[in-house]
């Protein structure tokens, strides 16, 4: 086949195509011209920012423009809630404890006199704290049961005509060992109670038999030391008792008291036999 020779169009395709000009033809020629739409004025652009306060591109903040906006300041007793409080790191409670490292020596000394006095109340003076021994010895320390030992221990060495140092010397280690010996007592026994504060309660308790040697000491009666003696005795085996039946199982309290009793009995003996 050349590229002169045609092919001959199907009678329908040739109708169709006679239909597509009739049309294009009759649009041009129907066809106006609209006038143009005038331009719209230019928009002014604003520019987006994520900072708080947007600023156009060209303008400076100096340091003076804008002065840095005064916050009030809130009071420490109205930002915190009506019924929280805040407390220090006791034995009961999380918090900042407060610094007692530059502190004045005589606060110091003061802080710890005002709870030697306190513990003293609770343990050996009736007070509506002696049922719950937890409650009453919560804020516990060493520095009472030791002065009441040494006294004691002095008390005794000046109440001895000869061998006055070895006289406080055993005294000394007698109080000691038998608190750390009855401690371990109990805690044997299965008592719930801590090692530090039943050295605590035991020394504290030994303040009424304090009192009972410095009467002795002063007064050379036998019978006036039988007396004062009995009832100091009496006297710190009350103070002891709440808190030593209340630490161990009840079948148990007698195993924990006796042994108490009985260090206290000693050192009763040990007064009115001293000379």
């Amino acid at each position: 086949m050349s590229h002169g020779d045609t092919i001959p169009l199907h009678p329908s395709s040739q109708s169709d195509i006679d239909e597509i000009e009739n049309l294009i033809n009759a649009d041009v020629h129907s066809a106006t011209v609209l006038p143009a739409r005038p331009p719209s004025p230019p928009r002014v652009s604003i520019p987006i920012s994520h900072s708080p306060s947007p600023l156009p591109p060209y303008q400076k903040v100096t340091p003076s423009a804008s002065p840095p906006p005064v916050v009030p300041a809130v009071p420490a007793a109205a930002a915190a809630p009506a019924g929280s409080s805040r407390i220090g790191i006791s034995s009961d409670a999380f918090g900042s404890s407060p610094d007692t490292l530059t502190e004045p020596v005589w606060d110091t000394v003061k802080r710890d006199l005002a709870r030697i006095v306190s513990n003293l109340k609770l343990v050996v003076f009736p007070n509506p704290y002696r049922e719950d021994p937890g409650r009453a010895l919560r804020d516990w320390d060493l520095w009472g049961p030791f002065f009441f030992i040494v006294f004691l221990g002095l008390t005794l060495s000046w109440s001895a005509s000869a061998k006055k140092s070895e006289v406080f010397a055993v005294a000394f280690a007698i109080l000691a060992a038998g608190a750390i010996i009855l401690t371990l007592n109990v805690l044997l026994l299965g008592g719930h109670i801590i090692f530090f504060q039943s050295l605590s309660l035991l020394g504290y308790c030994l303040f009424p038999l304090a009192i009972g040697a410095l009467i002795c000491m002063l007064e050379g009666n036998v019978i006036i030391k039988i007396v004062v003696v009995s009832v100091t005795l009496a006297w710190s085996c009350w103070a002891a008792y709440p808190f030593m039946s209340a630490a161990v199982n009840p079948r148990r309290k007698a195993l924990a008291l006796y042994p108490v009793f009985l260090m206290y009995i000693s050192v009763a003996f040990f007064i009115i036999a001293i000379d």
